[in-house]
């Protein structure tokens, strides 16, 4: 197990599938990234592969998957806002 900081968008699929990409092949439920309680991330791979590993780490950002919009947000979409729908509820 190598130590690495912690990429601030961690996407451990997207890390696994980025390390492939330079001949660094992980096994997803065997080998998956661990973070640890300080926050670091540890990969077993081999050592001869680190100085590779710490640059696809370092370039890494995950993708987010961006929040569910409220019913505000939904209702602006449509050029409306809360009292509206309200009024149009008799509330």
């Amino acid at each position: 197990m190598i130590k690495f900081d912690k990429p601030v968008n961690l996407n451990g699929a997207e890390l696994i599938y980025e390390l492939s990409a330079v001949g660094i092949v992980l096994d997803k439920f065997k080998q998956a990234p661990v973070i640890d309680s300080n926050g670091d991330l540890w990969l077993d791979i081999k050592s001869a592969h680190e100085d590779k590993a710490r640059a696809v780490v370092a370039s890494h950002n995950g993708t987010t998957i961006a929040p569910e919009p409220t019913i505000e947000d939904k209702l602006a979409s449509v050029g409306l806002n809360l009292a509206d729908l309200k009024s149009a509820l008799g509330l």
